[in-house]
């Protein structure tokens, strides 16, 4: 089924990410500061982004993963998904170091365009642990960490079969303490693991357990409340904790329940989600505005504010801030419309798998 308060939730911490980006270019005031404190408040949701996709991804293809052929088209029609734009999005970055290294272009970050990291970043591994700070595509260490989760679905589907609701939690658990106890021990370089990026695959994979637990919770749950306003309300109270910056586990708690009462009334009430349709352009297209926003950042904001706009005084920076996260939403439904599901659907067709099929064009391409 399609889970329109996802789709919304996504979206909203994709936007929020967006800003809290974009600020960064502001004049420095006070309140560029002030909005800039507030929105760091808020990367918690980041935790909630990797959560969903567990939720989702385990739903959807927990049941199907039986054997390697499955395994493949698992993992093939997830490459297809969005490797093609991660690898654009990649270039353009490539194309940015070019530059700055024949002196073509100055940066505020000249260590992030280290080429010594590209293979690193070309395989997705640069939320491994294996670079010391965030290269080109900076926001794409997510991508990296759901790549890791997704190379490791045997692991969970494994984990469910053997010990259902109950085995995964404790995995979740395990996880979880050991996460800490590498942190502690200084093998993760951050405070805490749920502030890790460049570790961010192991914070990833607990972040998908749970949201494995609460999807099968969900799906077995036999309480039949319809309001839509439990799930938001639960929303709004975690959003609020991270505000008042309640202790990391009570937020990640939250977010798990209010996930799972999302999931249940949308279940039990699909319709009443239906106010949510009118974002649903955006919000099918939330990774892409997220994985987008950088690009069109260095466009729009390190070259037309800074070079072009800022120096006339004929804007604020907040006023001109409307134009790059338009374009932003934008370009990323215009590149999912006429780039990435064209490519896609290329891309399966190669390895036996035609979307637009009604069943799969060879055994065990099923996804």
């Amino acid at each position: 089924m399609h889970f329109r308060i996802f789709e919304t939730w996504r979206l909203l911490a994709a936007i929020l990410v967006m800003a809290y980006h974009f600020l960064r270019f502001g004049s420095g005031d006070r309140l560029q500061y002030e909005i800039s404190h507030v929105l760091e408040r808020l990367l918690p949701l980041m935790d909630m982004f990797f959560m969903i996709s567990g939720f989702l991804i385990l739903l959807r293809y927990g049941d199907k993963l039986k054997d390697w052929p499955s395994y493949k088209s698992f993992i093939v029609r997830r490459l297809a998904r969005f490797y093609p734009l991660y690898l654009v999005t990649l270039a353009f970055f490539v194309a940015v170091g070019v530059a700055l290294n024949f002196g073509l272009v100055t940066s505020t970050v000249p260590a992030r365009y280290d080429f010594s990291l590209l293979p690193q970043n070309i395989l997705l591994l640069q939320a491994w642990g294996t670079t010391p700070q965030l290269s080109f595509n900076y926001v794409s260490w997510s991508l990296s960490a759901e790549w890791f989760c997704y190379l490791l679905l045997p692991v969970y589907v494994f984990v469910i079969r053997r010990g259902g609701v109950r085995g995964l939690a404790l995995m979740a658990v395990v996880s979880v303490v050991l996460l800490e106890a590498v942190t502690q021990a200084g093998l993760i370089p951050f405070d805490s693991w749920l502030k890790a990026d460049t570790w961010g695959a192991y914070r990833a994979f607990a972040d998908f357990a749970i949201g494995g637990v609460v999807m099968m919770l969900a799906r077995d749950s036999k309480l039949q409340l319809r309001s839509h306003s439990v799930a938001w309300g639960l929303f709004a109270l975690s959003i609020a904790g991270m505000l008042m910056l309640w202790p990391s586990y009570l937020l990640v708690a939250l977010l798990a329940i209010a996930m799972f009462f999302a999931a249940v009334v949308e279940r039990n009430n699909p319709g009443g989600a239906r106010y949510l349709a009118v974002l649903s352009p955006a919000g099918r297209v939330s990774f892409g505005i997220y994985l987008w926003h950088p690009v069109v950042e260095t466009a729009l904001l390190a070259v037309v504010w800074r070079h072009a706009v800022a120096p006339l005084g004929i804007l604020s920076f907040y006023q001109f801030m409307i134009v790059p996260m338009m374009a932003t939403v934008l370009v990323a439904i215009a590149s999912d419309r006429y780039f990435e599901k064209p490519v896609s659907e290329w891309i399966n067709r190669i390895f036996g798998w035609d979307r637009r099929a009604a069943k799969p064009q060879t055994e065990g391409a099923a996804a």
